[in-house]
């Protein structure tokens, strides 16, 4: 059975503690506004996965209550920095699977101001779930100051230099052009627009990675509305329908693990589910026309282009210096700013993602339109470990 997405809505992406408002009101109206999109009241909702990581147990139910007290039932999804897409898989799983015919995926995230820990509940770090991926890191670059997840996607970057000689300014040109796509979304946390050498001057969080080239924590949730081929002609959405053409999630395995911080921060789980996603619909990255990827920080935007076949590995860097993940070339990489730019709320990254691409392949999307596009790819990841690549097609 085929599962489309026929809503989408998100809120502005805001700095922690600069708006007030609960994570049920970002909820409220990222999901009415979902709802709105497809023109189908909640009670016709059966289903609803929840994503977040930094509320407490059951805050799923609390925030969706905001739609609806139909008693469905309410899933609580957390799965780091891929919880929104997997609130998005379990949504198609369910529909895909001939569960239910009208499924509302949300996710949110309010965060605290500054950087993210490395995972360790309480201060403890053996009882985190990322020591192990932490330990490979502190094995071959040792352990410094910085952030803990600017230090291991920032290895990942001297890795990736050292092994093909990336340079930092291309490390930067990640950067340059996601703020500068991100200066015609208004939802984007940040509209500003910097130059390679403002990047490369800004405060370094972990060499080679500056501020500028490392996603904000931020405030905000989004939502998608996923139903059946049969909803959709009951209900006469086909103008709204983008299909949800194939799926994968992956997780770690012994690859991720063999030493270098480029595999432990996610590439070979991310290559996995584009060869799944590959083989299952019949296209291939050449099919694809515009892609939200998770750029956390800039060296991911590289090692993703690789994962997903869009160059030879170490080709990256040259990759996005030609043009070809920016507007006139081969792809348009993160038209709505990506995490650097749009913010990175955590549960709702995944399916912002999602709500970007809906838009895009409905032509809606504004000053920041891809021409033509056709084919939407996503990908979400976590450290810990999830990655979710989705295909999405008009």
């Amino acid at each position: 059975m085929k599962a489309y997405i026929v809503g989408v809505g998100m809120t502005k992406f805001e700095k922690p503690e600069s708006r007030d408002w609960q994570y049920w009101d970002m909820v409220r109206e990222a999901g009415a506004a979902a709802l709105a999109d497809a023109g189908v009241d909640y009670g016709l909702v059966e289903q609803v996965p929840v994503g977040y990581c930094f509320q407490a147990s059951t805050a799923g139910q609390r925030a969706a209550y905001e739609l609806g007290l139909t008693g469905v039932p309410v899933y609580n999804v957390n799965n780091n920095c891929a919880t929104g897409s997997t609130a998005l898989m379990m949504a198609r799983q369910f529909v895909q699977g001939g569960i239910s015919d009208c499924v509302l995926a949300l996710g949110f995230e309010k965060m605290k101001r500054g950087a993210l820990g490395g995972g360790a509940d309480g201060g403890d770090f053996k009882t985190s779930p990322v020591a192990r991926h932490y330990g490979i890191m502190a094995a071959g670059h040792g352990f410094e100051m910085s952030p803990p997840t600017a230090q291991i996607f920032g290895n990942a970057a001297r890795e990736h230099m050292e092994r093909y000689g990336t340079t930092a300014a291309q490390l930067a040109m990640v950067g340059a052009k996601n703020h500068r796509h991100s200066a015609n979304n208004p939802n984007a946390q940040f509209q500003d627009v910097y130059t390679v050498e403002e990047i490369l001057a800004a405060k370094t969080i972990h060499d080679p990675l500056t501020k500028l080239q490392c996603s904000p924590t931020s405030d905000g949730a989004a939502a998608a509305l996923v139903v059946s081929e049969r909803f959709v002609v009951r209900h006469g959405l086909h103008d709204r329908a983008v299909e949800i053409v194939a799926q994968a999630m992956t997780t770690d395995t012994a690859d991720s693990f063999g030493g270098s911080c480029i595999d432990v921060v996610g590439k070979p789980m991310t290559a996995a589910a584009a060869r799944q996603v590959y083989e299952a619909s019949g296209l291939g990255i050449e099919d694809v026309d515009v892609i939200e990827l998770h750029d956390c920080f800039s060296v991911n935007e590289l090692l993703t282009y690789e994962a997903l076949g869009m160059c030879a590995d170490g080709a990256s860097g040259a990759l996005v210096e030609s043009g070809a993940t920016t507007y006139g070339g081969r792809w348009v990489v993160n038209p709505s700013g990506g995490l650097i730019s749009k913010g990175h709320p955590l549960g709702a990254t995944g399916l912002a993602q999602a709500a970007e691409l809906v838009w895009q392949l409905r032509g809606e999307a504004g000053p920041r339109q891809v021409p033509g596009a056709g084919v939407g790819l996503a990908h979400n990841i976590g450290l810990g470990g999830a990655a979710v690549v989705t295909l999405l097609r008009r």
